[in-house]
């Protein structure tokens, strides 16, 4: 057995709680979903999905040996992507914004344009960079042997939980937006709770800048 089933419902566990944390991956599907449909929103998801292929990839074969090696990539990696969160909680909180299910006007985009952005937007997406860089490595037991397996089992956890949640999310947007849409006072409290949430992260993420830049 290349991974204990303690790791795997332990990874299956951090997956399902950092993909139902408002992020930047599912602002961008969820936005999709409502301006131009369903089917926007899941070629969206296939970029999503490349990119998370694309990370796994690399953190197993020796991505975190770069960051280790020159570790203020790593640190303005992070410093980026917790100002990005930053930003995206205050345009949720700000007076006049929006939230997560409100609908907005968008461009119509080809599939191409739709499954590039989907890709870009998860390669930028700190939140990936460290469930494979700092989270997923923590599930891995030395002692099982075949850690690159271990890695690339984890990691494929990862990506069903995250593609299965956010292909759910992208079913509902509709429903949820037109539920909004009626609801002035629920949006506003979606508008408030999912910019907490994303201002939560934004914290919790650079706090640990100072500590990586003293390493």
């Amino acid at each position: 057995m290349v991974i204990g089933v303690a790791a795997a419902g332990g990874m299956a566990l951090t997956a399902l709680v950092m993909v139902l944390t408002p992020g930047p991956n599912m602002i961008y599907l969820v936005s999709r979903s409502i301006s131009q449909g369903r089917r926007a929103g899941y070629v969206s998801l296939a970029g999503t999905f490349v990119g998370f292929l694309i990370y796994m990839t690399m953190a197993n074969l020796g991505l975190a040996v770069v960051f280790l090696a020159v570790p203020w990539l790593y640190i303005a990696f992070k410093a980026v992507g917790a100002l990005y969160i930053g930003y995206l909680a205050w345009q949720a909180l700000r007076p006049g914004g929006r939230g997560l299910f409100e609908p907005r006007e968008l461009p119509a985009d080809s599939n191409w344009r739709l499954f590039r952005m989907g890709l870009v937007t998860n390669l930028l997406n700190p939140k990936a960079a460290i469930l494979y860089l700092a989270l997923i490595p923590q599930f891995i037991d030395p002692a099982l042997g075949h850690t690159v397996l271990q890695g690339f089992a984890l990691g494929s956890i990862q990506i069903t939980v995250s593609i299965v949640v956010n292909g759910l999310i992208i079913t509902a947007a509709g429903s949820i937006a037109g539920f909004v849409r009626t609801r002035p006072k629920w949006a506003s409290w979606q508008r408030r709770v999912t910019g907490t949430l994303l201002g939560a992260v934004a914290v919790l993420i650079a706090r640990e800048v100072p500590d990586r830049a003293r390493i």
